[in-house]
């Protein structure tokens, strides 16, 4: 059985109003190149196998840390025969966390490739081709997602209630930093004191995603604030040796 993509009825539907691919590409939340693509690919090879919504993935902790990765870092676009794959942008100065994400993705899709590309000297692209991605990450959706409503399924709660610790390192490891703080305090005599202590930040532009980070550190007992609109803070002493226990520094 097969069906079209959504996103190329939708493409398809704005190319015959005359729409370019600029356009059309900021509407539907693509890249430009995909609608160029779909465009030009004839209309039959714009299908791919029908997958069983019923997917869940063979290791539940690999895809609770792949699933804070996708949300924090990833995004999900499609070939020019229609084919969707996950792209998540990392940082080569944490080489550690580049394994992690490609082991994870190995042990979430079994059968499918996993590519590390080079997009720029500073940046490393992990690549997944996989037809069951639209089931297996459905916060994928037109525009940017501090845009749009993320919400969890049943499904994926259910997992990462059980696994929240992945979920929070991946979410850390794409959108997250460990910090010391450096401050003084003023003592009698003239003198300074000075203090320092290590602090974790969560950043995210939306908030859907923002309190999904909130919502699993309360059930591992982390106290968190908000600094500022885009920025979660724990730096309870207690709070942070919990992170520290599975997170820790970047690298």
């Amino acid at each position: 059985m097969t069906r079209a993509l959504p996103e190329y009825e939708t493409a398809c539907e704005l190319i015959a109003q005359g729409l370019r691919d600029g356009e059309i590409g900021r509407r539907l939340g693509i890249p430009r190149r995909t609608g160029n693509g779909w465009r030009r690919v004839p209309r039959r090879r714009r299908t791919f196998a029908e997958v069983d919504p019923a997917w869940r993935p063979p290791n539940r902790r690999a895809y609770c840390y792949a699933l804070g990765q996708y949300l924090g870092d990833g995004h999900i676009a499609f070939s020019r025969g229609g084919a969707p794959f996950l792209r998540i942008s990392m940082d080569t100065s944490y080489p550690e966390i580049v394994t992690q994400t490609v082991s994870a993705l190995k042990a979430t899709f079994p059968a499918a490739n996993v590519l590390v590309l080079t997009y720029r000297p500073e940046v490393r692209i992990v690549q997944v081709s996989e037809r069951s991605l639209a089931v297996a990450f459905p916060q994928h959706g037109p525009g940017k997602k501090h845009l749009r409503p993320i919400e969890l399924t049943e499904w994926q709660l259910h997992l990462t209630h059980t696994y929240p610790a992945e979920l929070l390192k991946g979410l850390l490891h794409s959108d997250g930093s460990r910090c010391i703080n450096r401050f003084g305090v003023p003592l009698l005599g003239g003198r300074v004191g000075r203090y320092e202590y290590p602090r974790y930040f969560f950043t995210n532009y939306s908030a859907h995603i923002r309190r999904i980070f909130c919502d699993h550190c309360e059930m591992l007992g982390i106290r968190w604030t908000q600094s500022n609109p885009r920025n979660i803070s724990v730096s309870h002493r207690e709070s942070v040796a919990i992170l520290d226990a599975f997170v820790g520094p970047k690298r």
